[in-house]
C-alpha cells in the first residue's frame, strides 16, 4: 500500500468504528489532520492486528520522513559531562527514553490537533500508546499522583520508552510543596531509567505549559535535581540526560542555567 492509501484505509476504520460517515477531503494535509483528530479522540478500544499493521508501516514512514536526532551525535555541557541541551521535537529524538509531560489519567491528551507535548507523543507513537496507558491504569484503579512516573513502550517513536509524570499545577505562587512535587517528577524518571537498565534520557520542559510553572524557576529546580541524583547514583546506568526545549525562550533559559557553576 502507498502512504495515501494506508491514510484512506485508516481513516475509514475509525470513521468506521465511530459509526460516522463524513466526507474525507481531497488534499493531503487535510487527511493528515483528519486522521490525527479521529486518533486523538479514540477511547482505548480493542483494534485488530490488521489496523496495527498498517497504521504502523504509516507512522514509521512518517517519521523517516520527519527524520531524527540520535543522542550519539549531541555534545554535552560545560557544566557537567552528563548533562545535555537540544532544541527540538522530543517526537524525533533517538534516544532509550523521553519523557512525556501527562495528565492525571495517563491516558493522553483527547484535544483534537492539540499541539501539547502530550497530544504529539501519543499522535506519533500511534494508539497502542493509549492502550498500554490504559492497562497501567486500571491495574492502579486510580488516578497517576503528582510527581510520579509510569514507562511504557515507545511503539513507533525512535526512543524505546516514553516515562509518563504528571507535574504540579499551579494556580497561584509556587508553593514549596509543589517545588517538591517538580523535583519528584525529575528524580522518579531517574530512578524509572536505572530501574530498567536505561542510559539516556530526555526531559521535556515539564509543568511549565498550560500547567503555568514558572520557566525559569523549573529550570532550575530541573538541573539541580539530575545533576544532584547523578552524583549520588554514579554507578546507575543512566548516564546521558537531555533537557529538550522547543521555543527559543527556554533555549535561552536552559543556556543560563547551564552555563552557572
Amino acid at each position: 500500500m502507498t502512504q495515501n492509501e494506508r491514510r484512506l484505509y485508516l481513516i475509514n476504520e475509525l470513521l468506521k468504528e465511530r459509526n460516522e460517515d463524513c466526507e474525507i477531503p481531497d488534499d493531503e494535509k487535510s487527511q493528515k489532520d483528519l486522521l490525527r483528530s479521529l486518533m486523538n479522540i479514540r477511547q482505548p478500544l480493542p483494534v485488530s492486528a490488521d489496523f496495527l499493521q498498517i497504521q504502523d508501516d504509516y507512522l514509521q514512514e512518517v517519521n523517516r520522513e520527519r527524520g531524527f536526532t540520535d543522542v550519539c551525535d549531541l555534545k554535552p555541557s560545560a557544566r557537567n559531562s552528563h548533562l545535555y541541551l537540544w532544541q527540538g521535537d522530543i517526537t524525533t529524538l533517538k534516544v532509550d527514553a523521553i519523557v512525556n509531560a501527562a495528565n492525571s489519567q495517563l491516558l493522553g491528551c483527547f484535544a483534537p490537533l492539540h499541539a501539547c507535548i502530550d497530544n504529539c507523543i501519543h499522535t506519533f507513537a500511534g494508539i497502542q500508546l493509549r492502550l498500554a496507558c490504559n492497562e497501567l491504569m486500571k491495574k492502579q484503579g486510580h488516578e497517576e499522583g503528582t510527581g510520579l512516573c509510569k514507562i511504557t513502550p515507545a511503539f513507533n517513536l525512535p526512543s524505546r520508552y516514553v516515562l509518563h509524570t504528571v507535574g504540579p499545577i499551579i494556580t497561584a505562587v509556587v508553593s514549596a510543596r509543589e517545588k517538591i512535587q517538580l523535583a519528584s517528577c525529575y528524580k522518579n524518571c531517574l530512578e524509572t531509567a536505572a530501574e530498567n537498565q536505561l542510559e539516556s534520557l530526555a526531559f521535556c520542559c515539564i509543568s511549565t505549559g498550560v500547567f503555568r510553572f514558572p520557566a525559569e524557576l523549573a529550570a532550575q529546580i530541573a538541573v539541580e535535581t539530575v545533576e544532584k541524583w547523578l552524583a549520588e547514583n554514579p554507578d546507575s546506568s543512566v548516564k546521558k540526560v537531555i533537557f529538550n526545549v522547543f521555543g527559543n525562550k527556554d533555549l535561552e533559559i536552559y543556556k543560563k542555567v547551564l552555563s552557572q557553576k
